[in-house]
C-alpha cells in the first residue's frame, strides 16, 4: 500500500497510519503541494482507486 501511493502521490512517504475510514499520509514539509496536487487532483484520484479518504500531513 504505501509503495502504491507514493507512485500515485509522486512523494516519499515517512509514516502511514491506517484508520477505519481514513488513511494519513506523513511526507516530508516541502512536499505536501505535490502530494496534494492542483486543487487536491493528485489526492482525489488516489482516494478513488484505494477507496478511503486519505489525509496528508506535513513532517
Amino acid at each position: 500500500m504505501k509503495d502504491r501511493l507514493e507512485k500515485m502521490l509522486n512523494v516519499k512517504i515517512l509514516e502511514m497510519e491506517e484508520l477505519d475510514d481514513k488513511i494519513i499520509v506523513y511526507v516530508p514539509e516541502d512536499q505536501v503541494r505535490i502530494a496534494v496536487g492542483s486543487g487536491g487532483a493528485a489526492v482525489k484520484a488516489a482516494e478513488l482507486v484505494i477507496g478511503k479518504k486519505i489525509e496528508v500531513k506535513g513532517r
